[in-house]
């Protein structure tokens, strides 16, 4: 049977439940969202003579759930309008409407009794061939299955998405032991192509598999801290970047989290494992006392930490005060510091004889073991576990992955000698001979099976550009960037620089590229996979250059930039850039004159150039004037100044899209560009994009004039900026960066309708930019913002 997803229903509209439908939203798929009925009238409902039987009474909860996820931050809908995609309703009276959904994902409360219950209502409207999943994240999915129509037994399964769905990768498959393989695999599928996730196949154990084994460390380091006397702050001072793990490391994650959240996951395993295993998931007293207290975290206001003003303090653990954040400091984290490479700083930091060494390697080996103790037990192999880390806790590197690097061999041998279990799978690995639990086959990671190493699979559509250099080499490369050929014809400029800032070194791989590629290739990729996609030109060497007085050094970067970027624009061959994440100033100027974009759904995209005093000096201000004017259908009489406005305000302001859709609201993506939801995929898309184009017989865009508002247009933009100064605010030298960008974007002080050429506009813009470049107070802010990271108003 062929599975299509083109409806869902969501059933209960709690955090995850209204999460999960955001998420079915952003991808555009229509999706009811259910919840209980109430049973009894708030004041403001018996104030309006409502009863219970009333429609706005009985989706209240399904209601009220919508109207949070436009409050919510991190905001789970890409753009507001996703919003029209979600129809509220009760379990009353809309069960019935399932009939027409083909996926019905339950989301209530984890009570099995009342999972059960509704499973024999879903039951008795869904149609043959539905899929039914439940996003539990600790109840027994066979258990739920039982008794049910054989139809949904087949079609059932868990889906245990990660709080909040519309941003952590992990989608942890379940399925029960009557679920068909043609649904798993379908769900694999839809759930890394359609829902843009990472997916793990597990097995259905108590927590699967990231809550098992990310529940287990916390609890160690927990157990760690209490028996050796560090502090709160202390601990998570090296559990966090330090050793490859997000920012908010141990204690402040388990705040973020909530500790009767916490306190509940733990509890789970407590109640469903034995001996020394359920030891572990004992209950904390640290743990009882703070939630008898109230201090659940975050959203309590106080738990592990407590915000005062602006200082962060810590809980003592012996007196319960709260007082200032300690951080450990030793010899071996200055030199893990000097350290290159996560996997070398991870080792040295493991051995190191102090107090952080000790505390690591008592984290460390416990969570291992533990790790390669449940190998096949949840889930079939080590990448299952170690992308479950990876996807669902923010780990860099999963359990077989630190074991590697801190050296399997070096570290049982410690284990042994402390007199710790070695588990049989382990000890398989030495016995063979084998000394990694991954290795190269043919340029292709293989990883230990429990007999012999085999090839990871891999979906198609991911790329991984580190791997692939290895295999098949660069065509050219400098400090900047590095030409690569990803095969059919296409070939992908990747930046490399430090934050992927753009200098004349990556402004020489453009000019490269384009020659290499209109001589060669069907077309371009620009695209990478760092952290950010292009955080904007290279402002220390802009300073630099600017406190020397070497304008004329200056000059040519910005004439070699705009030179660039059109050679981007005309080329011969389709270029298709592929931004992610930040992508500001010069990374957004570099996607502006590309034949097509496809971005990524966590696109963050904006000109942000006044924030450090300037004004975008690459074509990004013609760039998005004309990204609006192609925008509008053809015939359509076009209103200039409507357009010359909107730039103005988005530079002006500095707006930076909060996803790719809203990129296209904010007209840095047209209705052409297209959106990857996975970011894995990214690439992949964009090499089809540009494939798409060569095929269709691409020729470059004419150099055509552009219609200017001149100067009564330029009289218009300077209004609204002369009004906030009068008032107040902004600064005189606001309005001196606002005066110099109306110019530039007016087209100077030519009559309305000028028609003007591109060279005139990217002369203006260099001008200005260059005397702004020139002016103490906007070199003050360059300053301010490489020092502190922050815009400065002066």
């Amino acid at each position: 049977m062929a599975y299509n997803i083109k409806k869902a229903a969501v059933l209960g509209s709690g955090v995850m439940g209204s999460g999960i439908a955001a998420h079915l939203a952003n991808i555009g798929i229509p999706t009811l969202l259910l919840d209980i009925a109430p049973k009894e009238l708030t004041a403001e409902e018996q104030a309006k003579g409502l009863t219970l039987e009333h429609i706005a009474v009985k989706n209240r909860f399904a209601q009220g759930a919508l109207q949070k996820l436009l409050k919510q931050k991190p905001a789970p809908l890409s753009s507001k309008k996703n919003l029209a995609l979600l129809t509220p309703g009760n379990f009353d009276d809309d069960l019935e409407k399932l009939k027409d959904v083909d996926w019905i994902i339950e989301v209530v409360v984890e009570n099995l009794d009342i999972k059960k219950s509704l499973y024999e209502k879903i039951d008795a409207v869904r149609k043959p061939g539905t899929i039914i999943t439940s996003n539990t994240s600790g109840i027994s999915i066979n258990t739920m299955a039982e008794g049910r129509s054989e139809d949904f037994q087949k079609h059932f399964l868990g889906t245990h998405f990660f709080n909040p769905p519309r941003y952590l990768k992990l989608l942890e498959v379940i399925p029960a032991e009557t679920t068909t393989p043609e649904v798993v695999g379908f769900m694999k599928h839809f759930g890394e192509d359609v829902l843009g996730k990472g997916v793990v196949i597990a097995k259905d154990t108590p927590n699967f598999i990231a809550n098992r084994i990310g529940t287990y460390g916390l609890i160690v380091t927990m157990q760690e801290m209490e028996k050796r006397g560090y502090s709160v702050g202390e601990v998570d001072s090296v559990t966090g970047p330090l050793i490859g793990r997000p920012k908010s490391a141990t204690f402040r994650t388990l705040d973020v989290v909530g500790l009767d959240t916490f306190a509940h996951v733990a509890k789970n395993v407590y109640d469903q494992t034995m001996g020394a295993e359920q030891q572990v998931f004992a209950e904390s007293p640290v743990l009882k006392k703070m939630i008898a207290n109230g201090w659940l975290g975050a959203k309590s206001g106080q738990g592990f930490f407590l915000k005062q003003g602006k200082d962060i303090l810590e809980l003592n653990l012996d007196t319960f005060e709260y007082e200032p954040v300690k951080k450990l400091k030793t010899p071996s984290i200055e030199m893990a510091k000097q350290t290159r490479g996560l996997a070398n700083k991870v080792k040295a930091l493991v051995y190191a004889k102090d107090r952080t060494g000790e505390l690591l390697w008592n984290i460390f080996a416990p969570t291992l073991l533990y790790s390669a103790q449940l190998h096949g037990e949840i889930a079939d192999d080590i990448v299952a576990i170690d992308n479950a880390l990876k996807w669902g806790f923010g780990w860099s590197q999963g359990p077989f992955e630190i074991w590697d690097a801190i050296g399997v061999k070096d570290s049982v041998a410690k284990m042994e000698a402390e007199g710790r279990d070695i588990p049989v799978f382990v000890k398989g690995l030495l016995d063979k001979g084998f000394d990694a639990f991954y290795k190269e086959i043919d340029g292709d990671l293989a990883f230990y099976n429990g007999t012999d190493y085999e090839k990871v699979p891999v979906n198609e559509k991911v790329i991984d550009l580190k791997r692939y250099k290895k295999k098949h080499g660069v065509i050219k490369s400098n400090t900047g960037a590095s030409l690569i050929d990803l095969g059919d014809g296409i070939a992908l400029l990747e930046f490399h620089s430090q934050s992927n800032a753009i200098g004349l070194d990556i402004i020489q791989m453009i000019n490269f590229a384009i020659d290499e590629v209109e001589a060669n290739y069907k077309g371009l990729v620009i695209g990478n996979q760092g952290k950010n996609f292009c955080v904007g030109a290279n402002l220390g060497m802009i300073l630099m250059e600017a406190q020397d007085d070497n304008i004329f050094e200056l000059d040519f970067v910005i004439r070699s930039f705009q030179n660039a970027m059109r050679r981007i624009k005309y080329s011969a061959r389709p270029v298709v850039a592929a931004p992610f994440q930040m992508t500001l100033g010069g990374g957004a100027e570099v996607c502006l004159p590309a034949a097509h974009i496809q971005a990524s759904a966590e696109t963050y995209i904006g000109l942000v150039e006044v924030g450090v005093g300037l004004i975008p000096g690459g074509g990004g201000n013609v760039g998005l004037y004309e990204k609006f004017i192609k925008g509008l259908p053809n015939g359509v009489e076009i209103d200039y100044q409507h357009i010359a406005n909107k730039v103005f305000e988005t530079v002006a302001l500095a707006k930076v899209s909060t996803s790719g859709e809203e990129a296209r609201e904010n007209n840095f993506l047209n209705f052409a560009d297209g959106i990857s939801v996975n970011p894995d995929h990214l690439l992949y898309d964009a090499k089809q994009a540009a494939l798409a184009l060569y095929e269709a017989g691409y020729t470059p865009p004419l150099k055509q004039k552009v219609k200017v508002v001149g100067a009564p247009g330029y009289a218009t933009l300077l209004l609204g900026a002369q009004g906030m100064f009068q008032s107040g605010y902004i600064s005189e030298h606001d309005l001196k960066i606002a005066k110099k960008l109306a110019y530039v974007i007016a087209g100077g002080l030519v009559p309305y309708g000028t028609e003007v050429t591109e060279e005139y506009l990217l002369n203006l813009e260099k001008e200005a930019f260059l005397q702004l470049v020139a002016d103490p107070k906007s070199q003050m802010r360059m300053q301010h913002m490489l020092v502190k990271g922050k815009p400065l108003r002066n």
